[in-house]
């Protein structure tokens, strides 16, 4: 029986950052192809696992000059999972802002361009790629990131190890003064709970140093809130499982995000670290 492949299926927005992230991953060993024809796609995945080289890591990058895969893509995603390939599908994004700016900025056409605009260009393509994006396993919104800070996320995320069978959880911390995470599956607000920012001898640390954990920590609320939020993601993770999902990203957030959102990302990871899943911690806002 032939081995089961890791495969990244790199999509979103044009202007939002595939082809660079198509060129990280080949940087980090992936065998890439870049707007392969659908038809084509089963036989590419068949003459990679008879390679006698080896190819385990695959990117394939896919738009709408696909056209015909698109329409077809929920089909094609179930056989090659049903051939058990591990699949993930990378979907990027940005505002609609961020993407008029870069194509000014490069002065290339948009591909769907023709007599309308470019912002008209941008709302057919997100329109029409709502399926896909909807089927994606991980959203990375490129609006704030810089292309350096992109492909570290990508490394970070994709290329540290060979893909496992289990989920991958990501734990953001943010403030809300800085604007909610875009990428983000779950967001709950923990400004309920008392701030060490406005204790003096706690308010230039960070959620990662002791005392500041200790504070939020020792808080009745804190512990019943991390006890509950604890049960319900051992009660879903493997439902989530189940399903075919395999990443789920989970934001905290605080006012400045640096206190309590990151006391907590940090406690939550130690206790689902005890299983077997993999978890990955950004804490976005700590050093604003």
């Amino acid at each position: 029986m032939a081995e089961a492949l890791d495969i990244v299926i790199v999509t979103g927005l044009s202007g939002s950052g595939k082809s660079f992230a198509i060129r990280a991953f080949e940087d980090n060993g992936f065998f890439c192809v870049d707007n392969l024809p659908a038809l084509l796609i089963p036989k590419f995945i068949d003459l990679c696992q008879d390679h006698r080289e080896g190819v385990k890591r695959i990117a394939l990058g896919v738009d709408l000059r696909g056209e015909q895969f698109l329409q077809s893509w929920p089909n094609v995603l179930a056989e090659m999972r049903a051939a058990g390939h591990h699949i993930h599908v990378l979907f990027f994004d940005a505002t609609d802002d961020v993407l008029l700016r870069r194509f000014s900025e490069t002065r290339r056409p948009h591909p769907l361009a023709g007599n309308g605009s470019v912002q008209d260009s941008i709302s057919r393509e997100r329109k029409a790629l709502e399926a896909m994006r909807a089927l994606a396993d991980k959203i990375i919104d490129t609006s704030d990131l810089t292309v350096h800070q992109l492909k570290r996320e990508i490394e970070h995320q994709f290329c540290q190890a060979p893909f496992s069978r289990r989920m991958a959880v990501f734990l953001t911390s943010f403030g809300y003064k800085f604007g909610i995470p875009h990428d983000t599956d779950i967001i709950l607000d923990v400004r309920f709970l008392p701030n060490p920012y406005f204790v003096n001898e706690l308010r230039e640390k960070t959620g990662l140093e002791f005392e500041v954990k200790e504070y939020v920590l020792q808080n009745d609320d804190t512990r019943a809130f991390l006890d509950r939020l604890y049960g319900l993601l051992e009660f879903t993770l493997p439902l989530y499982e189940r399903e075919g999902k395999s990443s789920l990203t989970l934001a905290l957030g605080c006012t400045g995000g640096r206190h309590r959102s990151v006391a907590l990302v940090e406690e939550l990871k130690q206790r689902l670290s005890q299983g077997q899943l993999r978890i990955h911690v950004k804490h976005r806002d700590i050093d604003k």
